[in-house]
């Protein structure tokens, strides 16, 4: 059973003072989190969080993990500029970007941010358009499918992301040439995973990789780059991943392929956006009306302009009518937005409790990818960020938009 960090009394306690639809994050949960993953790799001297601010570029929740010994990785030159902004240290700032225009490498290079370069074709382009780092990283794909025993995780062959083998070794023999001093390993094999063989397999497959490049090419490999893909149990029946075994199964797979090879001073590092925040965020939102035809509907002031993977992916997300945690689950409800897109839907077919209008629905597991994907069709405004602080308070940390900022951006026209 999923249950939400926010009590009944607690949400009607903040529906007071801020009206629903809102995202609303876990502070506590979410230091523990970047605790726990810092404990469980405290093994590797050099190992660093990059969270990845994609998932969840808020300052405020950027700020706690900052506090938390967090960098952080980016992947567009606002996301870089915020950072900076926020006081994220060059050595602190991972650029892991794709089909990247030449102001986002100089402004890279300008705030000292670690590049990770995307393409081979990259390697002649950095060098075209601003200065070659002494510090650069590359990523890798290895193609074919990759797979845990007989389970597929996903086809990296199909992902636009990294390079081939021999592109990585030709693009650090090539970057050598141009004065890097320090080199990174970067790769991301699947998304999501709910097991916690995923990451030292991931870890091996690249230990083996970086022993290979380094006797071939002589560079000094400075740190191996994890990325993420570690998931989140989105289902309720399925087990969350346990960072510490996880941690163990990396330190194996290091102990047992780079040490021996005269690396054991290589730093790892990790790209986590969906772990470190998915669990410890809630979309809130309040029954509108129900409707039944064919089925039963029941309509709900959010839409998929607040939270887009269901409609995008037919991801799952759980659902808990507020109050009602514990009843049984008599009725099958799809519950839907108000866009004019009928994939508009948190869920089909789901079995909730007796649903009525003005309840409220906790959506969970949405502190990542959540508001960070959120778009404005239908002219629909963005929806509030607050935080549930540590000693239970709240906090506004981003104001829902008005008609206003909706209209800021036109010229001509005065609304």
């Amino acid at each position: 059973m999923k249950l939400p960090f926010v009590t009944q009394e607690k949400l009607e306690e903040i529906i007071q003072e801020y009206p629903t639809p809102f995202h609303l994050y876990d502070e506590k949960a979410i230091r523990e989190k970047a605790r726990a993953l810092n404990n469980a790799f405290s093994w590797n001297a050099g190992f660093k969080e990059f969270f990845a601010v994609k998932a969840t570029p808020t300052p405020a929740i950027l700020k706690i993990l900052q506090e938390e010994n967090c960098g952080v990785d980016c992947a567009s030159e606002i996301e870089l500029l915020m950072s900076h902004k926020l006081g994220f240290k060059g050595e602190d700032i991972m650029f892991s970007s794709n089909n990247t225009p030449a102001q986002e490498f100089q402004y890279a290079r300008e705030i000292g941010a670690t590049i990770n370069l995307d393409a081979y074709e990259h390697v002649a382009f950095l060098k075209d358009v601003t200065s070659v780092p002494e510090t650069i990283s590359c990523r890798y794909n290895p193609g074919g499918v990759f797979s845990l025993g007989t389970d597929i995780m996903d086809n990296p062959e199909e992902s636009k992301f990294g390079m081939t083998k021999a592109q990585l070794i030709q693009a650090f023999k090539d970057l050598k040439v141009l004065g890097v001093k320090k080199f990174g390993i970067h790769s991301f094999l699947a998304s999501n995973t709910v097991t916690n063989d995923y990451y030292p397999a991931l870890a091996k497959e690249l230990f083996e990789l970086a022993v290979e490049v380094v006797a071939e090419t002589g560079v000094t490999l400075d740190f191996i780059n994890l990325s993420g893909g570690i998931g989140v149990n989105y289902l309720p029946d399925q087990v969350a991943n346990d960072i510490m075994t996880i941690g163990e199964g990396v330190r194996q797979a290091y102990e047992s392929i780079l040490t021996p090879n005269g690396l054991g001073n290589v730093k790892l590092y990790t790209e986590l956006g969906r772990f470190m925040l998915a669990p410890h965020g809630h979309l809130i939102t309040r029954v509108l009306h129900k409707k039944k035809t064919y089925r039963d509907y029941v309509g709900v002031d959010a839409s998929a302009v607040n939270l887009l993977r269901p409609a995008m992916y037919g991801s799952y997300h759980h659902i808990t009518v507020s109050g009602k945690e514990t009843l049984p689950e008599t009725h099958v409800y799809d519950v839907v937005g108000s866009l004019c897109e009928n994939n508009d839907k948190f869920a089909k077919q789901r079995p909730l409790p007796e649903v009525e209008v003005g309840d409220l629905l906790v959506i969970h597991d949405t502190g990542a990818h959540g508001f960070s994907m959120g778009y404005q069709y239908n002219a629909k405004l963005r929806s509030a960020e607050i935080l549930l602080q540590e000693d239970g308070s709240t906090r506004l940390i981003r104001r829902a938009e008005k008609p206003e900022d909706y209209f800021a951006t036109l010229y001509g026209f005065d609304f």
